[in-house]
């Protein structure tokens, strides 16, 4: 693997040559603190930074991310209760017919570990 010195990436070009070096460097699974872990680990900060500044990922829909969450743990509507309220009040915040109040955000958070800044974006509502 070419060495090239450790700059800050500010085209694709310069993206694409630090992709290229982290790739081997991982293919090598360096010791953490070697010389060639500590270019990884600075290599890879300054890759995530580019892609947060130049591919950001949007946030999801909040109500995607309940029923994603809930496929994950296998969980039903009925599991979601504690955090909603009564069925029917589930099944209203799941198709849209009723907004996630503050109570419910803080609980779907604390239960389900969804993000709150996730939980606090606009829904449309049916």
């Amino acid at each position: 693997m070419q060495v090239h010195p450790i700059r800050p990436i500010r085209t694709k070009a310069d993206y694409q040559v630090a992709l290229r070096q982290v790739s081997a460097l991982v293919d090598a699974d360096p010791k953490r603190g070697s010389p060639e872990g500590d270019r990884l680990e600075v290599l890879g900060a300054l890759v995530q930074a580019y892609e947060a500044k130049h591919y950001p990922v949007e946030l999801p829909d909040p109500i995607e991310a309940i029923r994603f969450r809930m496929e994950q743990q296998g969980l039903s509507a009925k599991d979601l209760q504690p955090m909603i309220g009564g069925l029917n009040r589930v099944y209203e915040v799941l198709n849209r017919k009723r907004p996630l109040s503050l109570a419910m955000v803080r609980r779907l958070n604390a239960s389900l570990g969804i993000s709150a800044e996730c939980l606090i974006r606009e829904v449309a509502v049916a």
